[in-house]
């Protein structure tokens, strides 16, 4: 209890003066440290959520001044709160459009800090090998073209294993979502009829299925209704030990998910990668490439009026793109390839 650990006033006053002078220093020492903890406050990405939470674990172990909290709304309205000055800092898997940004005097830097891949899931009872994916079955089955499991086009691609002839449980995301965002943005690029009638963005108008909010969501959903489908960021998938498949890339190889494939998407952008950062690797023309990769983005005001808090994102970030990146592998996320991780070290600068 605390009456337990109180000095003896009387005794202490009477043995030595000095004494009680010198925990009063103390106390007030003690209390002016505690008082210089720096709180930054942070929202968006539920795709970042798993590797964003232990970089600020790891940081703090380090720096135990700086407390991180991070709210995983979604990056639509992680970029709203961005914009808006409701948090110190932002992540999205989408980046700011240009209209968004002219809605605001306030300018935001785009800083990459980890690459992911969204894939598709699924729940097929009684199958245990992985589901090949063509990029017109995946159009066909989010435009409830392909209503069953054994329509031709996934049959053809599946010869080995036996299709159930259920109908398909379309789900997707509910809420502003940058892992949609990533999904939306590979269909737009593979088929026409996408492009046309639906389109990309964090939230769009999905012609079937039922929406459900969060990653978590999705992955819960998903384990619990046989003969359903959406789609997970890959971490989510793997932790989750939810069944997720192979898809066909732009040189017609099937292929899984893995730190190689992802880093290979991003590796084939990064030359012409903008001065800005704002970019998609989807659909990589790299013929071991995921395809649909991307980049996440930390969003920062380019001025911080709070000296402290700004030392305290540069630091943070700094740590992400160093030492942050060799975590990433450990929760099915891909370091940034060098020259991005370098480009982005320096675009801190801007920061003021």
């Amino acid at each position: 209890m605390i009456a337990d650990i109180q000095p003896k006033r009387t005794s202490v006053r009477s043995s030595n003066p000095s004494v009680l002078f010198l925990l009063l220093v103390l106390l007030l020492a003690f209390g002016a440290a505690a008082g210089a903890a720096v709180m930054l406050s942070s929202a968006g990405s539920t795709f970042i959520y798993p590797i964003l939470g232990r970089w600020s674990t790891e940081f703090r172990k380090l720096h135990p001044d700086v407390q991180i909290s991070y709210d995983p709304v979604g990056s639509g309205k992680g970029i709203a709160r961005t914009l808006s000055g409701m948090v110190d800092f932002g992540a999205s898997d989408g980046p700011i459009s240009d209209a968004q940004l002219k809605q605001t005097d306030r300018k935001i830097i785009h800083i990459p800090v980890v690459l992911g891949a969204v894939v598709p899931v699924y729940d097929l009872p009684g199958i245990a090998q992985e589901i090949r994916f063509t990029p017109a079955a995946l159009a066909g089955i989010f435009l409830g073209t392909i209503k069953r499991w054994n329509d031709p086009e996934l049959a053809r691609v599946n010869p080995g294993i036996r299709l159930p002839g259920n109908e398909i449980s379309l789900l997707f995301r509910s809420d502003s979502s940058g892992t949609t965002y990533v999904w939306t943005d590979y269909l737009s690029k593979i088929s026409s009829d996408w492009s046309k009638g639906v389109g990309k963005g964090t939230l769009v108008r999905f012609p079937v299925g039922v929406g459900v909010p969060y990653n978590e969501g999705v992955q819960e959903a998903v384990k619990t209704h046989p003969y359903s489908m959406g789609y997970l960021e890959v971490t989510y998938a793997v932790q989750g030990k939810v069944q997720h498949g192979l898809v066909q890339n732009s040189s017609g190889a099937f292929v899984e998910a893995t730190d190689a494939s992802i880093t290979s998407a991003a590796a084939a952008a990064s030359a012409e990668m903008p001065n800005d950062f704002r970019t998609s690797i989807t659909n990589s023309p790299s013929s071991d490439a995921y395809p649909i990769s991307s980049f996440t983005w930390l969003l920062i005001p380019a001025k911080i009026a709070d000296g402290s808090k700004r030392e305290a994102i540069v630091g943070f970030v700094r740590w992400v793109l160093t030492d942050g990146q060799k975590l990433a592998p450990s929760l099915n996320y891909a370091p940034l390839p060098g020259v991005v991780a370098s480009r982005a070290l320096k675009a801190i600068d801007q920061i003021q």
